[in-house]
């Protein structure tokens, strides 16, 4: 067996992860800060969001930081209050060609998990599909620095009404 193979037996294919907070709000008002564009453009997108979160669209995000509006499909949604299921948001973004397992870019997983009967929601947001390289590390630990800071952003904003992207990045 060569190094590099040592070096990869029992590695995963694909690089993912998974963050999560509490939000001391309802999981219908957590689930609308990510589906209606000028929420999130009050505490995330700090260059603007375009287009309401609903099956089959393609929303527009743009970011201070990575200046120019991003093309966010959205895959699933399934709202609170629809029946049993889990209120999720599924979305799939560009990556980078060639670190990347799909060219079509990651996929981003949203949950809202009522908590506390329904008084605070666990949102879990899961990114998956970078290649197990040094390059697809890299995009999943940048990602995954992202979606930490937009749930910290989330709950500043959605608890106490302050921005804590505003100036962070410009």
């Amino acid at each position: 067996m060569s190094s590099s193979e040592a070096h990869t037996q029992g590695a995963p294919a694909e690089l993912g992860f998974t963050v999560s907070g509490f939000i001391a709000r309802p999981p219908a008002e957590t689930f609308e800060a990510v589906a209606d564009p000028a929420v999130l453009s009050r505490y995330f997108t700090t260059g603007g969001a375009q287009g309401r979160i609903e099956p089959g669209t393609t929303v527009t995000w743009d970011f201070a930081d990575f200046p120019g509006a991003f093309p966010v499909e959205v895959l699933d949604v399934v709202a609170p209050g629809a029946g049993d299921a889990l209120p999720r948001i599924v979305l799939r973004w560009a990556g980078t060609p060639g670190v990347t397992v799909s060219p079509a870019g990651t996929r981003v997983e949203f949950e809202f998990r009522s908590v506390d009967h329904g008084a605070r929601t666990e949102v879990r947001i899961t990114e998956r599909a970078w290649h197990n390289s040094v390059a697809g590390a890299e995009g999943a630990f940048g990602n995954c620095m992202g979606w930490t800071g937009m749930l910290a952003a989330m709950k500043a904003w959605l608890e106490h009404g302050i921005n804590l992207r505003e100036g962070f990045y410009k």
